[in-house]
C-alpha cells in the first residue's frame, strides 16, 4: 500500500510541475507544511478504515492503510518534494524508505516509550517541525520584497492564532462528541 501511495504521489507531483510553474508549487507546498503542522495539532484517528474488509490481516490492514493514507499529510508531502526534486523514483524510495523507517521507530518507540512520553508532547513536537519546515520554504521562495518584518511578524502571529484555534476547537469537539456518546449509552 505504501509502495502505490509513494508512486502515485510523486508521479502526481512530477506531473504539476507541467502545468503550473514550479515557484508556485513550491510556495504552496511550504504552505502545505504550515497546514500540516496545524492538521497535526487537530488530531488524527482511523474511522472505520480498518473494519471495511473481511480478508487476512495482512490485506485488510494493506487495504485499509492504501484508503487511509489516500490524501492523508504522508502522501501530499510526497506529492510536495517530488515538485521540488523532479525525480521519480529518487522521491518514491526515498518518501518509501523514510515512511517504513519511521513506521519502524513509531512502532519501537511506541512499544518500550510510548508509556513514558506523554501524546501531547509528540504532537506538539512534530507539529512545530512540520510548521518549521514550512514557515522556512516559505522564507527560501517568496519573493524578497515580501519578507519585511511586520509581513513576517503578521504572519507569524497568524500561525499561532490558528494553532491556538485549532487545538481549542478540537477539544470542544471531543468533548461535544463525548457527551453525546454518554448521553446516547443505554
Amino acid at each position: 500500500a505504501t509502495l502505490v501511495n509513494h508512486l502515485l504521489a510523486v508521479v502526481a507531483g512530477n506531473y504539476l510541475t507541467c502545468l503550473i510553474p514550479l515557484s508556485y508549487i513550491q510556495i504552496a507546498a511550504a504552505a502545505s507544511f504550515i497546514l500540516f503542522g496545524l492538521w497535526t495539532l487537530r488530531g488524527d484517528t482511523l474511522e472505520g478504515e480498518d473494519k471495511r474488509f473481511n480478508f487476512s490481516p495482512f490485506w485488510t490492514v494493506a487495504v485499509a492503510f492504501f484508503f487511509a493514507e489516500m490524501g492523508d499529510k504522508t502522501q501530499l508531502a510526497t506529492v510536495a518534494l517530488a515538485t521540488q526534486y523532479q525525480s521519480i523514483v529518487g522521491v518514491w524510495l526515498g518518501t518509501t524508505s523514510g515512511m517504513l523507517v519511521a513506521d519502524a521507530i513509531g512502532i519501537i518507540v511506541g512499544i518500550v516509550l510510548g508509556k513514558r512520553i506523554p501524546e501531547r508532547f509528540i504532537k506538539w513536537f512534530a507539529a512545530i517541525i512540520f510548521i518549521g519546515f514550512g514557515v522556512v520554504g516559505l522564507y527560501q521562495t517568496l519573493p524578497k520584497y515580501l519578507l519585511t518584518f511586520p509581513i513576517i511578524a503578521g504572519f507569524l502571529g497568524l500561525i499561532a492564532l490558528l494553532a491556538f484555534l485549532v487545538v481549542h476547537l478540537s477539544v470542544a469537539l471531543k468533548k461535544i462528541e463525548n457527551n453525546e456518546n454518554i448521553e446516547l449509552a443505554p
